[in-house]
């Protein structure tokens, strides 16, 4: 059986957090839309959600139109089944990641964050599968005593730290 590599860029503004993981059941688009607005009343967000048996459609739902439309066509781009996008924006991932992680049908967060990020995807006859994410830019050095007091700072500025 013949495999093949794919990396499919997510598109966002920067702006927005994303938060790519997998899941196993139907339900976990109203599952994951309920625990975000739980977690953080107001929240902006838009999800989709590839099903992998039956119809095989990208199921969706959020509260901000954009994010929702951008989420319907980045999970479609990445057409890995049972794989969910949630796109953030004026919420941290951090705020929602420990009420993501228990909805009973999610099984693995591959990343979080609010950087260029492109799924590195196998394809094969049987459909695709998410291998990994590339997150980023590659690191520059080592972080000096500066840096450590600018990332002690910026914590601080955002209340994650006293």
């Amino acid at each position: 059986m013949a495999v093949t590599l794919k990396a499919v860029p997510i598109e966002k503004p920067e702006d927005v957090n994303l938060i790519l993981g997998q899941a196993h059941f139907i339900k976990t688009v109203e599952d994951l839309h309920e625990a975000l607005v739980t977690a953080v009343p107001g929240i902006k967000f838009g999800l989709a959600f590839c099903e992998a048996s039956g119809p095989c459609l990208v199921r969706w739902s959020g509260t901000d139109e954009e994010l929702v439309a951008l989420a319907r066509t980045n999970a479609l781009a990445i057409g890995a089944g049972h794989s969910f996008i949630i796109l953030l924006r004026d919420c941290f991932p951090i705020n929602v990641l420990p009420v993501l992680r228990q909805v009973p049908e999610v099984c693995a967060i591959y990343c979080a964050t609010a950087n260029r990020a492109e799924v590195i995807l196998a394809e094969t006859e049987g459909g695709r599968g998410i291998l990994g994410v590339v997150d980023g830019a590659v690191p520059t050095g080592i972080e000096q005593a500066v840096d450590i007091a600018e990332r002690k700072s910026l914590l601080r500025r955002f209340g994650y730290k006293l």
